[in-house]
């Protein structure tokens, strides 16, 4: 048996893809602690893991200061992301000395720090797109290296991360110290995927029952459409009001998960086929559902595949236009930009998505995909094969 530590950051699709690795592993005998904030205890403790509370600094930001790790964003994010971690590191350092580290590799960089502190092995844990020399997100998000706040900004984290004994800051950027690096997609999915080394392990979406969330039930007969714009871009009243105020002479049920920044109030008149939530038991919903509408963030994203339900994606952002650009690119689903909405062409692409079988059959080669990747025992062999002998 062996002592485990996971590490997870202040992001619902950073924390998630990790917890049905740590239930596998509590399940092969490992002692396994998670230390992430008080938002994820309840379904931390729900793996069988000993859950370690560790408060963000980016808990007491308003939310629009909260930094979005992309585009115009990114070096300030990055800054943030600095602070954040040597204020991790501090609370963190005098848990008992585990045998591995777990943690996320696109945002928890006191697992990097920790692990090398503490003279142990890291596995990082990727829940989106990975990079190399064949694909990378910068043709999404370009940076200018030399902008001077980026050069500011990466001369603080060489600053720190020397500090601490680490010479090669760009392997610490990338992850390259680390003994495994398990990417939670299929490797189908990834661009360029075949181009991937054997350090890089797609072992696929690793979804658990999550009954912390609750169930959900579909009232009637009538085919299920879920709406979800995720929890950090969904500040986008106009787009919910659109899809409710033409939903009520529709042949649909329509469950609508539109985040805490939007109110019932700013919705008006809510039809009976329309459901109105802050947050759903997405999984559940995803169960019953014929089509569903998403941001196209990867979980949820993922988790479509995982339910072979036929997807139209609304990205909101860089990372989100990847991904919907590779929904699209292998038949898996269509996307509409948010700013070219209209009810019309809104409805007809739903109805088109769930009449299409061409969409149902490359779902069922991607769920195929997805089970010959492995999920949580393939991950969990990942861990075990980087434990000290």
């Amino acid at each position: 048996m062996a002592r485990i530590t996971f590490m997870g950051p202040l992001g619902a699709g950073h924390v998630n893809p990790t917890l049905g690795i740590a239930a596998e592993l509590v399940h092969r005998g490992h002692e396994v602690s998670y230390a992430a904030p008080r938002m994820f205890a309840e379904r931390i403790r729900e793996t069988g893991a000993r859950y370690v509370p560790a408060t963000s600094t980016w808990e007491a930001m308003p939310r629009g200061a909260v930094p979005q790790m992309h585009g115009a964003e990114l070096v300030r994010a990055m800054g943030l992301l600095l602070d954040e971690t040597k204020a991790m590191v501090k609370k963190l350092d005098s848990l008992p000395k585990p045998d591995l580290v777990v943690h996320d590799g696109t945002l928890a960089w006191w697992g990097r720090i920790l692990a090398h502190r503490w003279g142990v092995p890291a596995v990082e844990t990727w829940p989106n797109f990975v990079s190399n020399s064949h694909w990378n997100m910068q043709s999404y998000a370009k940076i200018n290296p030399l902008h001077p706040r980026f050069l500011l900004t990466m001369l603080r984290i060489g600053r720190y991360v020397r500090r601490e004994g680490i010479r090669d800051v760009g392997g610490f950027m990338q992850g390259a110290t680390a003994a495994a690096r398990i990417v939670t997609i299929p490797r189908a999915f990834q661009p360029e995927g075949h181009t991937f080394g054997d350090s890089f392990h797609f072992v696929g979406p690793v979804l658990t029952e999550r009954r912390f969330q609750g169930d959900w039930q579909p009232p009637d007969g009538k085919p299920v459409l879920l709406v979800s714009l995720g929890t950090a871009y969904n500040d986008r009243p106009e787009f919910f009001r659109t899809i409710m105020e033409t939903a009520e002479d529709r042949q649909w049920h329509v469950v609508m998960a539109i985040g805490d920044s939007v109110s019932r109030r700013d919705l008006g008149n809510i039809p009976l086929n329309v459901e109105v939530h802050e947050q759903v038991p997405q999984t559940a919903v995803l169960r019953h559902a014929a089509a569903f509408v998403t941001h196209a963030g990867m979980g949820g994203v993922l988790e479509g595949f995982a339910h072979e339900v036929p997807m139209l994606a609304v990205p909101q952002m860089a990372e989100q236009r990847a991904n919907a650009d590779r929904l699209v690119e292998l038949g898996l689903g269509t996307q509409i930009p948010p700013d070219q909405i209209t009810p019309d062409r809104f409805w007809s692409t739903v109805e088109d998505l769930t009449d299409d079988p061409r969409i149902r059959g490359r779902l069922n080669w991607m769920k195929a995909e997805i089970e010959a990747a492995g999920g949580a025992s393939a991950a969990a062999d990942v861990v075990e094969s980087a434990l000290p002998a």
